[in-house]
């Protein structure tokens, strides 16, 4: 981990991130020792700055995240093919109480290793379930990564068995949102839609660049539950494992199986473009 420019293994009791979740997080595939569609992690972190009142010090993280990279610890050297960094922003302690008494924020980066099963999944495609827990309608929140995760943890906690990947999470209205740690796309009547993530949810980083990428208008819109019953095609993206496609929806009314559709394919393409720009 370094913390502000320092190698280190631990952080204050007092961290406002710890106590309140008063920060943002990123976290960035690094392919080949580059960090993959990093200035768009970056611009939503500077976003989620903005919303918080926080001050992100990009420069600072760019020249920090190099120098991980440019002499990671022992496990990771020589870096792997695939690993991710974790980019932390928490608010700087100053005293206890919910009103914050700085806008400064404290830098934490952290190297793990990419998950194993990420091209297998691509590949096979996967089977997602619908979580009982919904998420809450927050506009100031939407959008951005901020700490608090809860209502994932909770969704995460209802996890059927191994044979699924993925959970699909609605708003507290029905809405099909997002799932626990990826955007969703589906095809429809022939078009392609994702759901309006206005109210509540994460603007993912490979989302947005699938939508300035795509060759015809992808609709975003509220996206009803019912849909899902007759979907054409869904898969599931995040700038982590790419896209998965959904080749098994475990709904209300039993086990839904679907095909492998070209807007899987397509999308899974650009994400392996930007992978193969960034090394």
């Amino acid at each position: 981990m370094l913390l502000n420019g320092e190698y280190a293994n631990a952080v204050s009791l007092h961290d406002r991130g710890l106590a309140y979740g008063d920060g943002l997080f990123e976290t960035v595939l690094i392919a080949n020792g580059q960090p993959v569609l990093l200035e768009q992690h970056l611009a939503r972190l500077q976003r989620g700055c903005e919303r918080l009142g926080l001050e992100p010090e990009l420069d600072s993280l760019r020249r920090e995240l190099r120098l991980l990279l440019a002499a990671p610890p022992k496990p990771f050297h020589p870096l792997p093919e695939r690993s991710v960094v974790k980019l932390l922003l928490t608010r700087r302690a100053a005293g206890r109480g919910y009103r914050p008494g700085s806008r400064l924020a404290q830098r934490l980066l952290l190297l793990y290793p990419a998950p194993e099963d990420a091209a297998r999944h691509a590949h096979n495609g996967i089977d997602v379930f619908l979580c009982r827990q919904s998420l809450a309608r927050q506009p100031s929140l939407a959008g951005i990564k901020h700490l608090n995760r809860l209502e994932q943890v909770l969704a995460s906690q209802e996890w059927p068995d191994e044979g699924v990947q993925e959970g699909l999470m609605a708003d507290t209205e029905g809405l099909l949102i997002e799932g626990t740690r990826s955007n969703v796309f589906l095809r429809r009547q022939g078009r392609l839609f994702t759901p309006d993530l206005g109210r509540c949810g994460i603007d993912g980083v490979l989302r947005q660049h699938l939508l300035s990428q795509w060759p015809e208008p992808v609709a975003v819109v509220d996206v009803p539950l019912a849909w899902l019953e007759d979907a054409d095609e869904v898969f599931v993206c995040n700038s982590i494992f790419g896209v998965w496609p959904v080749t098994g929806l475990r709904l209300p009314g039993g086990l839904r199986r679907l095909p492998i559709g070209n807007a899987a394919r397509s999308a899974s393409h650009l994400f392996q473009q930007v992978c193969q720009h960034a090394s």
